[in-house]
């Protein structure tokens, strides 16, 4: 999908990749960008930021976890620019916590990772398929592929929204609607910073696995992956290698991972 004269929102967008990409898309010649987020200050900020520059945005406060809160972004993007066709559900959260996590660290890491793109292809995809064209875009991560150490609900959630990627791609294609899942590894963005900062087993993981990008290049490397429709976007192309590796070796793969007891 060409980005120019497309009509985008974006969840989770007030900072980080996802506000990277609201500002990449809009420069990419957007007829228009919803930018929302929980931060309504910086869902403000980065919307005016847009429109500073010659782009057209509104900024929602929205919690992406809420399916009535999902509906008003795709109802302001109607409203504002015309019918959707790019919806990113790019909303995450990390607790950096193992298998015996608190349960409400389990549920926000569902509802948020996982429930958040169900609900978004609940709401989105009536109208896409009426008109045979639009596309879903998901933040997953490169640990949905190759996991990330020390952190279960995290692995398992990004796994899991990877998986419904690939069976609505599967189901949807067909009919005219793409999906592809985001799967970068260390971002510089304020969701691992402070974990590396930490010394955080998961961050600092993360962080030795490949070069940490920022959030401008994650953009446009998405951009990029959604101009050639591609199902797996990898803005670090170790990714790649290591899932092949993965697959090919599943025993070995795991004898290799580090442990860690959380």
């Amino acid at each position: 999908m060409e980005l120019t004269g497309r009509v985008i929102a974006l969840t989770g967008a007030a900072d980080g990749i996802g506000a990277a990409m609201a500002r990449r898309f809009a420069a990419e010649g957007a007829a228009g960008v919803v930018v929302s987020d929980v931060d309504a200050e910086g869902a403000r900020r980065v919307a005016a930021e847009i429109t500073a520059h010659g782009g057209r945005a509104v900024a929602v406060t929205a919690d992406a976890s809420s399916k009535k809160d999902i509906r008003m972004i795709v109802d302001t993007a109607r409203a504002a620019f015309g019918p959707l066709d790019l919806f990113c559900a790019n909303a995450g959260v990390a607790f950096g916590t193992g298998v015996h996590a608190a349960e409400t660290q389990w549920a926000r890491s569902w509802e948020v990772n996982v429930m958040q793109h169900v609900h978004a292809a609940q709401v989105v995809l009536p109208e896409m398929l009426a008109r045979g064209d639009g596309y879903l875009l998901f933040t997953a991560s490169g640990a949905g592929l190759v996991g990330a150490p020390g952190d279960a609900p995290y692995t398992v959630t990004k796994h899991a929204v990877i998986g419904l990627a690939e069976w609505l791609a599967t189901t949807y294609r067909p009919r005219g609607v793409r999906v592809s899942a985001l799967c970068p590894l260390g971002v510089r963005t304020a969701m691992l910073e402070p974990g590396i900062a930490a010394r955080h087993p998961t961050a600092l993981a993360i962080a030795a696995a490949a070069p940490l990008l920022e959030p401008e290049e994650v953009a446009a490397a998405a951009a990029r992956g959604i101009a050639a429709d591609e199902f797996l976007i990898l803005p670090h192309e170790s990714v790649r290698h290591d899932f092949a590796r993965k697959a090919a070796a599943p025993d070995a793969w795991i004898a290799r991972s580090a442990s860690w007891e959380g």
